[in-house]
């Protein structure tokens, strides 16, 4: 489960939330929905601590870490290796896929096991094709980025955040740059996950996806929002 608690977040004078208190039930697929600048990519950025909220506390499985105002420009080490250890609990996806031109399909999903968890080649790879086969890509693991369509790159994003073995997987609006014909070979991995027990936490502005999918749809607008 992920629980965010009396959460606020300020670019200058302009808030996005205040005191903002949430759950995202383990095991289910949440869709955010709401206009553009409302706050709705920075929640994810916080929950995933790319972005650091003012203050407020953030808990993911086991682990919980917070602070008060001010604080964030100045945590302690013990704070930042939680920070390290609670970002490795989540898998993000952007907008752009972000794949390495020069690194095969299976090459992009299998660096950040061995570079960051230090698994060995033999076993990332192993790991990385059984990954690829999950959002139906095994037979691509030796092509190039180039030479997939949108709905493939952002699938093997999905895969690379997968192959570091999250608790949860946070999507910022993953389809919004796709062809629509290439939208629903993206949704229907994550629908493959939502049956598999995944917690997701899905930014998008497609109606259909929220209605079909979401077991919520948690609706944001300037500084207020409200569950469906």
């Amino acid at each position: 489960m992920v629980k965010i608690e009396a959460l606020t977040k300020s670019f200058g004078s302009h808030t996005l939330f205040k005191d903002l208190a949430l759950e995202f039930p383990r095991g289910k697929l949440t869709v955010i929905m709401g206009p553009s600048g409302c706050g709705k990519s920075t929640l994810l950025r916080c929950i995933n601590f790319l972005e650091l909220f003012d203050s407020g506390a953030i808990s993911i499985g086991d682990l919980s870490v917070g602070w008060a105002e001010g604080e964030s420009s100045h945590l302690p080490p013990e704070k930042k290796v939680l920070l390290q250890k609670m970002r490795l609990k989540t898998g993000m996806v952007f907008q752009s896929f972000n794949l390495f031109p020069h690194l095969t399909v299976l090459g992009n999903v299998m660096l950040a096991p061995v570079q960051v968890k230090r698994m060995h080649a033999n076993d990332a790879a192993s790991l990385g094709r059984r990954i690829l086969e999950r959002v139906g890509l095994g037979e691509k693991v030796d092509a190039y980025p180039a030479k997939l369509s949108g709905g493939q790159q952002q699938r093997v994003a999905i895969a690379r955040s997968l192959a570091m073995q999250p608790e949860v997987m946070l999507y910022d609006e993953p389809t919004s740059q796709l062809d629509p014909r290439l939208v629903d070979e993206v949704f229907n991995v994550m629908r493959e996950l939502d049956r598999e027990g995944m917690t997701q936490i899905v930014v998008t502005h497609s109606e259909q996806f929220a209605r079909d999918t979401a077991c919520r749809v948690l609706r944001f607008e300037e500084n207020t929002f409200h569950w469906q």
